[in-house]
């Protein structure tokens, strides 16, 4: 039983309150603790719509993104004082020290979070506080950027507020560069709620002007809850699933403590410094510690690992640097075959120069072993805990040697050292042992890892037979030692030597580089010997990106350049695309403020792909764009045949929609593929073009979709983009703008294809079909007697057309010369070649229109050939083909269901740029159009339409212009119009004009308000000479909001009209121009003196006033100009 309408708010309050549940708008009730968890649990993600996320379920691996376009996504400002934060844009103020620009859409029309210029002379702090989130995984980061100047402000800081404690994950004092600058941080595990504050301080020397845009989080939601594991994973209580690897590594990965529960970890050995050391042991460098009460150390961690609190302790390197701080673990046996696992966590922030090594020292053999490097991290990773693993296989007991050596301003760190339960300590050893006094770790810093320093050179130095080279001396490109020693381990190498070239693996992410055998790479190549940096899986949680670092190099001079071989075993991106879950190669170019944007189906605008899906749409007016193109580009490419052919679907719809353009750019230059203009429908088209390469090249490409826009009315979108190996079919349409289409000429190659734009060709019409300009192009042939002699043919073969599943109607212009051209055939090539049609070119200054209809149920080329007649300066031009399903309709006729026809919708030069439309009441659309067509009364039926809330006053208006028709002494125009507009206002109008050599003359027009329902028209023709019809849509005085539509038009050639049914309605009989103007005059005076005498007679009568309680109604012509027609109402 459906609900009462005034209960449902008391329903939705009751939800609302109920404890541990939540309403979201699209009525999916979650429980309240989900809500804000990073998880889309709703299938729109509404339930973290007001947490900062705007859209559909993310794909896999992309962030929480806010970019303030539309809101301040739930963040909002709690400063205490004047200084404070606002939602703004860089094109609300022409001047200031702000922002040119946003970092989104990197424009003056995009929007951020900013503070502005404070006046106060006090301190002050702006503070933005996040929506309450909840539970983030042990992976969570958050990246942001930031913009300000040094000396605007004296402080920025990122902080974490959970439960009673506030951590700092990030501060500050600059220097910071210019522009827009990235911060990225971890915020690690979280149970329960917990908020992020981004603040600014300033004081009254800094002006504190600071901005803040694309806050994102990143791989923050727990897994979720699954029926069934996939092989390799763990199942945890709470029903999801995690990797074999991340169990017992010290990280509630499941989200329930689950994957480190005792009955599964009970064997493990964990040291969280929590209370001591545990079973290791350390030298005097290593200090056990925690951030809250540390020293004011801006390098030092913030929190531990184990807790992810101020709290937390953790080890930290207090040694001087240069100086080693040594942790060794009880001597240990690996149990069996199997391995012994150490996962560890380790922090390196503050210094380049720190570094962090683990090696394995071997006991109990009979000769004393040296220290064996598994592992060295070093440099700058952020202000993080990394987490690392090694796998140990020995026959004889070790111990695990952790030495760090910190850098000026730098600090090392350790946490959660986990060894796994093949690990055994030796029995008879209780107590932790000291290292051998055989075996010494090596002197850590830049030196090679051969290097053996002397005794009489400084600790950094390298000792090269009388020298002592100082470490700013080595890798610098300058010979210092006679053999080399010190330009040895610089980056140089072909990676044969397990040293490397000093080249070492700096990744913090899934991904690691590692020295391999070509043995031991699969699918590498075709060596079999040698040796080569490989990427390899790694057990780092951060990141995706893996980095390799030689050691410090320089200076250089300007000529310094580097060589190296690289092999990419993957495929690159897809130029394919459906854009459902990515861009996949595509990316917009940034030359101007208009820009393609990938978007979700959402009312008129809707995907080809599934009606619901994802698309990339160019739209002038969001936001507002200056600039006249958008570029869309694909990632460079390298052909893998040498032709290819690209599909895709278009959509061009609105008056003033402009251009879409495709190019292939190659080397820097491009070349045109393809270009459509104009208003195309409400509905989504499907184009084709080839893409040729020269054999066996391996030269890139980028492929290029350029939008040209004419004005701000209309949009246009890209859908469902594939690239086949082998040529396309022969295109649908084919206007000669950007090549020939594939057509071939035969013989002598008499056909060409050519432009009018210098004005001395030397034959050929003045201006093509397509843009009506010199610029356009059309293919000719000459046949005068010099190139094609009396009765020779030229020809023009297409490219196979696919087979047609239904007739189809394939329409062309062509133009003859003035003297006579000669002779048009069209043949159609199915296995054998037949005439279909003969023409004899027309003599005139108009291109005329031809048609054929075709069934072919194979392959098939259509053919023209030009007959030479033997006058000079004769030819004849082709432009213009079209094929369209459906048979071919009569000159100037038209039902619009496949189309417009003959008819032109391209805007006339000085009526503003405007075209009439088409399209059907079944699509929703952006712009006022009729319901349902009069053809077959539905909303499954189509019609032209132009929306006239689109023009401005002033006259301007939209034509629609039929083919040219022969001059007639009598014709009749039968057509239905729609206008719906409101009542009580002035309304647009609709005319009919004819346009031929002798000039324009309007023979019928309408406006003011009229019934929203078709209506017919009958128009009598008559024209001396060549013309056209144009059916014109403008406004009277002022703008109004409301569609004209036109279908079923109707030239009945050398026909009078005839006189419509008897119906409720008006009627009028056709009569000539002449006749209404005389008639209308006699029909006036005829009112005057009837009332002159009607006034004598009541003052001769002296009777009361006139009273009646009707209204009389009766046919006339107000608001009808020149009406030479009979109208009636669709029945």
């Amino acid at each position: 039983m459906p609900l009462p309408g005034h209960l449902l708010p008391i329903l939705v309050l009751l939800l609302a309150g109920s404890p541990g549940w939540a309403w979201v708008p699209n009525h999916c009730r979650i429980p309240s603790q989900a809500m804000c968890n990073f998880v889309c649990d709703c299938g729109d993600c509404l339930d973290e719509a007001q947490c900062g996320y705007h859209g559909a379920s993310p794909a896999l691996g992309t962030p929480f993104t806010c970019d303030f376009e539309l809101d301040p996504c739930g963040w909002r400002d709690i400063s205490t004082s004047g200084y404070s934060w606002l939602r703004d844009r860089a094109g609300a103020a022409l001047e200031g020290p702000g922002p040119r620009s946003d970092h989104t859409l990197g424009t003056d029309l995009g929007w951020y979070m900013a503070v502005g210029t404070h006046r106060g002379k006090e301190t002050a702090t702006a503070a933005l506080r996040s929506p309450t989130l909840r539970e983030a995984a042990p992976s969570c980061k958050l990246r942001l950027w930031y913009h300000t100047a040094s000396g605007d402000v004296a402080e920025l800081r990122l902080e974490l507020t959970h439960g009673a404690e506030t951590l700092t994950l990030w501060q500050s004092t600059g220097p910071w560069g210019p522009g827009w600058q990235e911060l990225a941080v971890t915020a690690g595990r979280i149970q329960g709620d917990f908020r992020v504050t981004f603040s600014a301080t300033r004081n009254a020397t800094h002006r504190g002007t600071v901005a803040l845009d694309d806050l994102e989080f990143w791989d923050c939601g727990l897994p979720t809850p699954q029926a069934s594991c996939p092989l390799g994973h763990h199942h945890c209580q709470n029903k999801a699933c995690v990797e074999l690897q991340q169990l017992c590594d010290g990280e509630d990965n499941c989200g329930d403590l689950s994957d480190e529960d005792p009955r599964t970890c009970g064997q493990h050995t964990a040291t969280d410094f929590e209370t001591d050391l545990g079973l290791w042991s350390r030298s005097e460098g290593w200090a056990r510690n925690h951030s809250a009460g540390s020293p004011d150390h801006p390098a030092w961690p913030c929190r531990d690992h184990s807790r992810n609190s101020a709290q937390g302790s953790f080890l930290v390197s207090v040694a001087e640097p240069g100086n080693l701080a040594a942790l060794s673990s009880p001597e240990l046996q690996a149990s069996g075959a199997s391995s012994c696992s150490l996962v560890f966590y380790y922090y390196l922030h503050g210094s380049e120069a720190g570094c962090l090594q683990l090696f394995l020292q071997t006991l109990g053999s009979s000769t004393p072993q040296a220290p064996v490097l598994l592992r060295r991290r070093r440099g700058e990773l952020g202000t993080t805990w990394v987490r690392d693993r090694v796998d140990i296989q020995s026959a004889h007991p070790f111990q695990i040697l952790l030495a760090g050596q910190t850098g000026p301003g730098g600090v090392v760190g350790l946490d959660d050292l986990i060894l796994s339960e093949h690990c055994r300590p030796v029995l008879e050893v209780s107590t932790p042992q000291p290292l051998p006094p055989g075996p010494r770790v090596p002197v850590l810093g830049s030196l090679p890892p051969s290097s053996r320093l002397q005794d009489f050179c400084q600790q950094g130095h390298l000792a090269c037979g009388d020298l002592c080279v100082p470490p700013e001396q080595l890798c610098d490109f300058e010979q210092q030692c006679a053999g080399g020693e010190d330009e040895q381990a610089c980056g140089t190498t072909d990676f044969e030597s397990p040293e490397a070239g000093g080249w070492e693996d700096a990744s913090v992410g899934r991904l690691q580089w590692q020295r391999l055998s070509a043995q031991e790479s699969q699918g590498a190549g075709a060596a079999a010997t040698g040796h080569f940096l490989s990427l390899q899986r790694a057990w780092e949680q951060l990141g995706t990106e893996a980095r390799v670092l030689t050691p410090m190099l320089g200076p250089s001079g300007p000529s310094c350049e580097l060589h190296l071989a690289y092999h990419l075993q993957s495929q690159p991106r897809e130029v394919s695309c459906n854009f459902e879950r990515d861009t996949c190669s595509w990316y917009p170019g940034h030359l101007s403020d208009a820009h393609w944007r990938r978007v979700e189906s959402h009312g008129p605008e809707h995907d080809h792909t599934t009606g619901q899906g994802y698309f990339m749409l160019l739209d002038p007016t969001d936001p507002l764009a200056r600039g006249h193109s958008a570029h869309l580009l694909s990632r460079p490419q390298v052909p893998a045949v040498s032709t290819e052919c690209l599909s895709f679907w278009y959509y061009l719809y609105g008056p003033q929609i402009g251009t879409l353009r495709l190019a292939m750019r190659r080397e820097g230059e491009d070349t045109h593929l393809w270009s459509r203009s104009g208003t195309h429908g409400n509905r989504w088209h499907q184009a084709w073009a080839t893409l040729s390469h020269q054999p066996g090249s391996q030269a890139p490409y980028q492929l290029l979709f350029e939008g040209l826009r004419d004005g701000y009315h209309g949009t246009m979108a890209l859908d469902d983009v594939a690239v086949r190996p082998g040529p396309c079919w022969a295109p649908d349409y084919c206007s000669f703008e950007d090549s020939d289409c594939g057509f071939s000429p035969g013989g002598q190659s008499l056909w060409r294809r050519q432009a009018n734009a210098s004005g001395h060709t030397a034959w050929g019409p003045p201006a093509d079909h397509t843009t009506e300009t010199a610029q356009g192009h059309y293919m000719v042939v000459d046949t005068s007697p010099d190139a094609l002699p009396w009765g020779q043919t030229a020809s023009l073969t297409s490219k196979e057309h696919r087979p047609l599943a239904q007739s189809a109607c394939l329409t062309f212009w062509y133009h003859g010369s003035l003297l006579s051209p000669g002779a048009l055939q069209v043949h159609l090539e199915e296995g054998r070649r037949h005439q279909v049609l003969s023409l004899s070119a027309h003599e005139g200054l108009a291109w005329q229109l031809g048609s054929v209809e075709v069934q072919a149920e194979q392959a098939w080329r259509v053919v023209f050939e030009a007959v030479g007649t033997g006058v000079a300066h004769s030819y004849v031009a082709l432009d213009d083909l079209l094929l369209q399903d459906g048979p071919c309709p009569q000159p100037g006729s038209c039902d619009f269901e496949s189309g417009l026809c003959g008819w032109s919708h391209r805007a006339w030069p000085g009526l503003g740029g405007y075209s009439w439309d088409w399209g059907g009441g079944a699509a929703p659309s952006r712009y006022l159009q009729p319901p349902v067509d009069h053809t077959l009364g539905t909303e499954a039926g189509h019609f032209a339409f132009f929306e006239t809330g689109v023009l401005g006053p002033g006259g301007r208006a939209a034509w629609l212009r039929s083919e040219p028709l022969p001059a007639t002494p009598a014709s009749c125009l039968r057509f239905w119009y729609h206008m719906g507009f409101p009542e009580h206002f002035y309304k647009g109008e609709l005319r009919v004009l004819l346009r031929s050599a002798q000039g324009q003359l309007a023979v019928w027009g309408t406006g003011g308000h009229r019934r929203h329902q078709w209506l017919e028209a009958q128009v009598e023709v008559a024209s001396a000479k060549e013309f056209q019809i144009v059916f014109e849509a403008t406004l009277g005085s002022q703008p109004a909001l409301g569609p004209i539509g036109l279908d079923d038009v109707e030239y009945l050639a050398g026909q009078h009209c005839q006189q419509p049914a008897p119906s409720l309605g008006d009627t009028a009989t056709p009569v000539s121009v002449p006749a209404v103007v005389g008639g209308a005059l006699l029909f006036l005076m005829l009112l005057v003196l009837l009332g002159l005498g009607g006034r004598r007679w009541l003052q001769k009568r002296r009777s009361c006033p006139f009273q009646s309680n009707t209204e009389a109604t009766a046919p006339g012509f107000d608001n009808i100009l020149f009406n030479a027609a009979s109208v009636t109402s669709d029945p």
